[in-house]
């Protein structure tokens, strides 16, 4: 199962990337902890009898790996050994085991800035079956021409609204707004009129407010100063970026401008406005709160992420149902906005050792294509590991059952951009709280929005200076 990638401790920090290493969201490992079959991996002679060696860094899932290792054999005849690394230590493992003659053949990078660090053992998939199946191809670790990991699950934040309470609004006679349906909504101009239309309309639609609570309380500020906040340091660092990498981009800034600062406003001032609680009261709600107002058909709107469905769907008395709980990105103005997508991304990318031989490399990406395209493969993946796979080799019927995890597929196979995750390059987590606190103090009135961006920008650069900067 997935976790939720919104705490600090799952987030890359610059002080890891300066020193080079292979940072690790906690949930991988290091040691050899479990294989698949004893031994070491045996050499690759060619595509019968070959083996892959495959250095696996979710310990919670190695069983189900084990299993797969089984079937794959006796299906194909190549020998599947997978090691799992204990948890936390993986960077720690790839080191040696990548040393040895008989190394893996399959192994794991944590996006671009993994990929700096072992771009040397990387192969080029762009040829590869396994990208040519990739539905958001910007989502891939590239450098130049070259294609160096792919992401083999992701997750995915935006709007999570519910769509009966939306049809309802739009079915009023009275409705200030044109369109006649959510997926009408293709920007933060027509959000915003929607959404005050509904609010001087909530009696009628039966809702304390359009949004659920500004979650302001200590530790549950992660969706505006994490998840909001990615929004417009991610359209600055792609500015600055020209044909490079956001993340690395982020990772390498001394100082930001807050150049779209005034789009973060824009939308978190919706959510203030137009919400069930009263924006001086916001110091005391929490995600959980959110959660359950949205569950109860308290409100129509509230950000979060696809591993939110569990949360509402557990919630005593919930009335939302599967078929009404959709996505909408994060729209706060910016231009272009109506081809912009959810924010979509991920810790987890394969890649194929390059000094391997080309047969091991062959057996590896036969693998990996297995996994993903064939109905045995599939059925482990949106089963037993429950990923949310990134490729179009799957069926609706083989899709995760998860209602927002099908959306955030669905958003995917859209001719719309994702928006990287981008909080992945924020300095620290004293940053974060930094930005938080200030934005609690402008909710309840006491900081104007001019001196939140300066806490901002003042913050990012005396933390950027303590942890140093990607050069």
């Amino acid at each position: 199962m997935l976790v939720p990638m919104k705490h600090a401790s799952r987030v890359l920090l610059s002080a890891l990337l300066l020193a080079g290493l292979l940072a690790s969201c906690g949930r991988g490992g290091g040691d050899s902890s479990s294989s698949s079959s004893a031994g070491s991996p045996a050499s690759s002679g060619g595509t019968k009898g070959a083996s892959v060696y495959y250095l696996n860094f979710k310990p919670e899932i190695a069983s189900v790996y084990e299993e797969i290792a089984k079937e794959y054999e006796a299906e194909t005849g190549v020998r599947l050994q997978v090691v799992t690394a204990a948890s936390g230590t993986y960077e720690q493992t790839l080191k040696s085991e990548i040393a040895k003659a008989d190394a893996p053949t399959i192994f794991q990078i944590n996006g671009p800035v993994g990929y700096e660090a072992w771009k040397d053992y990387c192969l080029d998939l762009s040829g590869s079956e396994l990208y040519s199946h990739l539905t958001d191809k910007s989502l891939a670790v590239t450098s130049g021409d070259g294609v160096y990991g792919i992401p083999y699950v992701v997750e995915g934040y935006g709007i999570i609204y519910n769509n009966e309470i939306m049809d309802r609004y739009f079915a009023l006679p009275d409705k200030a707004v044109s369109i006649e349906s959510a997926k009408e909504i293709h920007g933060f101009p027509m959000l915003r009129e929607v959404v005050e239309d509904m609010t001087a309309k909530k009696e009628a639609l039966g809702i304390d407010g359009v949004f659920a609570s500004t979650s302001m309380s200590a530790g549950n500020q992660w969706r505006w100063q994490t998840h909001l906040a990615n929004l417009p340091l991610y359209y600055e660092f792609r500015e600055s970026a020209g044909e490079g990498d956001v993340i690395l981009e982020g990772l390498s800034a001394q100082e930001i401008a807050f150049t779209y600062a005034e789009n973060f406003q824009n939308l978190f001032d919706l959510y203030l406005q137009n919400s069930t609680t009263a924006p001086g009261l916001l110091g005391g709600k929490s995600v959980a709160d959110s959660m359950a107002e949205f569950a109860l058909g308290r409100c129509a709107m509230v950000q979060n992420g696809n591993w939110a469905w569990s949360e509402i769907s557990g919630v005593e008395g919930n009335t939302v149902g599967e078929e009404d709980i959709k996505f909408m990105p994060l729209y706060t103005g910016m231009e272009g906005e109506e081809a912009q997508g959810l924010c979509i991304g991920t810790e987890n990318y394969l890649a194929v050792n390059a000094k391997a031989s080309p047969e091991q490399q062959k057996a590896a990406l036969d693998f990996l294509t297995w996994l993903f395209t064939s109905s045995k493969g599939k059925s482990y993946v949106s089963g037993p590991l429950g990923f949310i796979a990134p490729f179009d080799t799957f069926s609706d019927e083989e899709k995760p059952a998860d209602p927002l995890a099908r959306e955030v597929l669905d958003w995917m196979e859209r001719d719309v951009q994702s928006v990287v995750w981008t909080f992945a390059a924020f300095p620290s987590e004293d940053f974060k709280n930094d930005f938080g606190d200030a934005l609690l103090e402008y909710a309840q009135g006491s900081k104007t929005f001019d001196e939140v961006k300066e806490i901002v920008v003042r913050s990012w650069k005396s933390e950027r200076e303590k942890t140093g900067a990607a050069a």
